[in-house]
C-alpha cells in the first residue's frame, strides 16, 4: 500500500494581512484557517501522516491549540520552518519517514477537498510530480523591463497554480537537495525545483476556484462567503 504524507506549511508571517495574529491562525467560520486543511487531510483515507511546519515560537501552540484541541491524530510531527518557504518545505521533507508520496500544502488554503486529493494522487502516479491548479479565467500578459506588454500567452495554455503539489518523495527530496547547493531566491513553488533539477514532466490536475490562499483582509471575507455557501 502506498504511504502518503501531507506536509502542511504554517510558518508564514502574513505581513499583507495587517494583523498581529498570523493569517493561518485567524478564524473563519469559528475555526482557525489552518484547521480546515488539516481536517481534510485527517479525514482522507489517502493520507497516513501529517507533518506540520510552523515557526519555532508556535510549536507548542500548534500542538496544544490545533492538533490536540481538534483531535488531528495524523499530525505526527510539528517541526520548525526556515527563513524562506523552500527552507520550510525542506524541513518538512526531512521529517518524513518511509513515505511514497508527499502532498505539500499551504496551510493558508483552507478549501481543499477529498476530490482534489484524489485528482492529485492520480496525477502524481503518471510522472512522479503533479500540481493542482485551475485554467486562468483572465487574459494574462507578460511585461518587459519598462513595464510594457511583451507578450500575451494563449489563455487556453495558462493555469493558475494552487496547492497541494504532490511528488514522489525520493524525487522531490533529491531535487531540493540538489537545488540547495545553488541560488534558490527565484523559487516560488516546489514544481519549479523539480522542473529545474530533474527534467521530470509535472502533471496538471484541477483544483477548485474556491481553493484560494488567505493573504489579505479581502480574502477573509471571500472565505466566509464560501463557508456560508457550504
Amino acid at each position: 500500500m502506498e504511504k502518503c504524507t501531507a506536509i502542511v506549511l504554517a510558518a508564514g508571517q502574513g505581513t499583507r494581512m495587517g494583523t498581529s495574529v498570523r493569517k493561518q491562525f485567524l478564524k473563519i467560520g469559528g475555526y482557525p484557517v489552518l484547521y480546515y486543511s488539516l481536517r481534510c487531510f485527517q479525514e482522507s483515507p489517502l493520507i497516513q501522516e501529517i507533518v506540520l511546519v510552523t515557526e519555532e515560537t508556535y510549536l507548542s501552540y500548534c500542538r496544544e491549540k490545533i492538533a490536540d484541541t481538534y483531535g488531528f491524530t495524523k499530525v505526527k510531527k510539528i517541526v520548525p520552518g526556515g527563513k524562506e518557504r523552500y527552507d520550510s518545505v525542506y524541513a518538512g521533507l526531512m521529517a518524513c519517514t518511509d513515505c511514497d508520496y508527499v502532498f505539500i500544502h499551504d496551510g493558508a488554503r483552507p478549501f481543499i477537498t477529498e476530490e482534489i486529493l484524489k485528482r492529485g494522487l492520480a496525477g502524481v502516479r503518471k510522472t512522479g510530480a503533479c500540481v493542482i491548479g485551475m485554467p486562468s479565467k483572465d487574459t494574462v500578459k507578460l511585461a518587459d523591463a519598462e513595464g510594457c506588454v511583451k507578450e500575451t500567452p494563449d489563455r487556453n495554455h495558462v493555469w493558475m497554480i494552487q496547492t497541494p503539489q504532490i511528488f514522489q518523495y525520493s524525487l522531490i527530496r533529491k531535487a531540493h537537495e540538489s537545488m540547495r547547493k545553488k541560488d534558490m531566491t527565484f523559487v516560488t513553488d516546489d514544481a519549479m525545483v523539480v522542473e529545474q533539477e530533474t527534467g521530470v514532466k509535472v502533471c496538471l490536475a484541477e483544483g477548485s476556484y474556491q481553493n484560494i490562499k488567505i493573504t489579505t483582509p479581502e480574502d477573509i471575507a471571500v472565505a466566509e462567503a464560501f463557508l456560508d455557501e457550504k
